[in-house]
């Protein structure tokens, strides 16, 4: 199985290097483009903006012609818009083409987790759809510093040359391997009919929550480890962190497809609040290296069990639903570095920053929960009566909301 998914693995590498790649070499951008790193900074806005409306409104548009197309069209997409940034002459150019990678990657990511999913017999769909998020954690751990090393000694636009080579890299993999992806159902109906599912919604807050509370606290990984005195620690710590979500999101698909993810969605959010009280109590070097990576390897690896809770006896369902809880981690991050940024430019110390990440990391704890108790049990093994009781031309009809 994993053969035939690597294509969609690389691509998700180059997902993974273009989303926090920019924050390593924004000054230089800056400087570059005769402007500020506050309005350099608004290309990460652009991108997330982009990614969270691409994906849930254009991945079923798409596929209705080919998946593979569908996979084509979007990675064609976000390479281009990473070699536009690349050649940027000036600030507007490069915050558009900001927008079109990012419209690229939503649609590439919803459409590549369905494809994994699709690909795999029923007891390795938990595997297939962890391989993706390897993709990107694969692509934030490794290429991020390897990119922000070629910016330091060539200059960023290389370092975006970077992640546009890894995309061609994907690009000639789905090529020649396009005979081998097999088509994904037609969405039953527009793409927000799946938020008419009690289930889906709170995944969906849940989502961004853990990316809020994980992905953006660890904007501030490094001031909070100065803060307590941790300083000659700080590239240990990321490096931790990164293995950490590298194991977790490669291990986390076999413990999927043996138990299911019910437990998971209770365990995970658990380990990530333990490892912030961690660093909360303790300010010893090992304490804090053990907590990095164990918080890497539940952020990430909540990411696709959360897709398995969600989509797993509704797979007609698994692209629209993949794409909003994806756009809701991305936004989630961008909002929880922007709470951070305010905090800290309100006077905060940095080492309050985890005590305001337990809040919504506490609170997705209480959703996924509540997903793993309560809705898969209801569940079962039923269809989505939205899906059910209409074609997939038809307008969605039944309860304002399903489990």
């Amino acid at each position: 199985m994993i053969r035939r998914l690597w294509p969609l693995v690389a691509a998700a590498v180059a997902l993974g290097v273009d989303a926090y790649v920019l924050a390593g070499v924004l000054p230089s951008i800056a400087d570059s483009l005769a402007t500020t790193v506050a309005a350099v900074g608004l290309g990460v806005t652009a991108f997330t903006a982009a990614y969270a409306l691409a994906g849930p409104l254009l991945s079923g548009t798409l596929i209705r012609g080919s998946t593979a197309g569908a996979l084509l069209i979007a990675l064609g997409v976000f390479n281009l818009g990473n070699l536009v940034t690349a050649l940027s002459p000036g600030l507007e150019v490069f915050l558009a083409s900001r927008v079109v990678a990012g419209a690229g990657a939503g649609v590439l990511t919803a459409v590549a987790t369905a494809t994994a999913a699709a690909m795999a017999a029923d007891g390795e769909r938990g595997r297939a759809m962890a391989m993706v998020t390897f993709g990107l954690s694969t692509g934030t751990v490794a290429g991020v510093p390897i990119g922000m090393l070629i910016g330091d000694r060539l200059n960023w636009r290389w370092t975006m040359g970077l992640v546009v080579a890894v995309g061609l890299l994907g690009m000639a993999a789905l090529a020649a391997r396009v005979r081998t992806i097999p088509p994904l159902p037609a969405p039953c109906g527009p793409a927000f009919a799946v938020l008419r599912s009690s289930r889906s919604l709170v995944g969906i807050a849940a989502a961004f929550l853990l990316g809020a509370a994980s992905l953006g606290l660890y904007t501030y990984l490094l001031p909070m480890a100065e803060a307590r005195g941790l300083r000659d620690w700080g590239f240990a710590l990321v490096w931790a962190w990164g293995i950490g979500g590298v194991a977790g999101s490669a291990l986390v698909g076999r413990a999927l497809d043996a138990f299911g993810p019910r437990a998971l969605l209770i365990a995970l959010p658990a380990v990530l609040l333990g490892a912030f009280a961690a660093f909360w109590a303790f300010t010893a070097p090992a304490v804090w290296l053990a907590a990095a990576a164990l918080w890497g390897a539940a952020g990430w690896a909540s990411v696709p069990t959360l897709q398995q809770a969600l989509t797993g006896d509704r797979p007609e369902e698994a692209m629209p639903i993949v794409a909003f809880q994806m756009a809701a981690m991305y936004l989630g991050s961008a909002a929880g570095a922007a709470a951070g940024s305010s905090l800290l430019a309100h006077g905060a110390d940095p080492r309050e920053l985890l005590a305001w990440a337990l809040l919504p990391a506490s609170l997705a704890l209480l959703l996924t929960g509540w997903i793993g108790t309560v809705a898969l049990r209801a569940r079962g093994g039923v269809t989505d009566p939205a899906c059910e009781a209409t074609g997939p031309s038809q307008p969605p009809k039944g309860p304002l909301l399903s489990p």
